[in-house]
């Protein structure tokens, strides 16, 4: 099927700024600050163990499922793994301090993983890997949104049931 060349523009402009947005987070958790061993403290300290693996599993999923975002290649499942680690880090680091991001909230990764399940609804465009392999259609529309919005979820939660074991005793405590 033909998408007008508007509708391609603005799926471009949408998977290639939060493809982007995405593997830029990836890349900083591999070369900012405190690199991998400072992110793997910092997973170690909300609960994440090893916090050094799931580092390493942040890091390249988001820059990863980013790179794939924005060129449009395996879209749904890219899709997916940004659903995936914003479940990680809504549930791990966000969830208890309200929704407003400014306050360390829920915002922001709800609303990429709300853009990352909407890009696989509507489909990667034609100006996509995805669309010169032919694959596009296949993994759009609703079996994309599943695909998303499944893989997504449950690799989160899967990832938290292995991974998950945050202290019983409160900082101060």
């Amino acid at each position: 099927m033909e998408i007008s060349t508007d509708v391609n523009l603005a799926l471009l402009i949408l998977r290639v700024v939060l493809g982007l947005t995405l593997a830029a987070h990836g890349l900083n958790k591999f070369t900012g600050g405190g690199k991998i061993p400072g992110t793997g403290r910092w997973f170690d300290s909300i609960g994440m163990r090893s916090g050094r693996v799931n580092a390493y599993l942040a890091a390249s999923t988001e820059l990863g499922a980013g790179v794939l975002m924005a060129i449009g290649l395996l879209h749904s499942l890219a899709a997916a793994g940004v659903i995936g680690v914003m479940t990680v880090a809504a549930w791990t680091s966000h969830r208890t301090n309200g929704f407003f991001i400014i306050k360390e909230g829920w915002e922001y990764v709800f609303v990429l993983s709300v853009v990352a399940l909407v890009s696989a609804t509507l489909g990667p465009g034609d100006w996509s890997v995805d669309a010169g392999l032919g694959i596009a259609t296949d993994l759009d529309g609703m079996v994309g949104f599943w695909i998303a919005l499944l893989g997504g979820v449950g690799g989160g939660i899967g990832q938290m049931v292995t991974f998950y074991r945050p202290s019983s005793v409160a900082p101060g405590d």
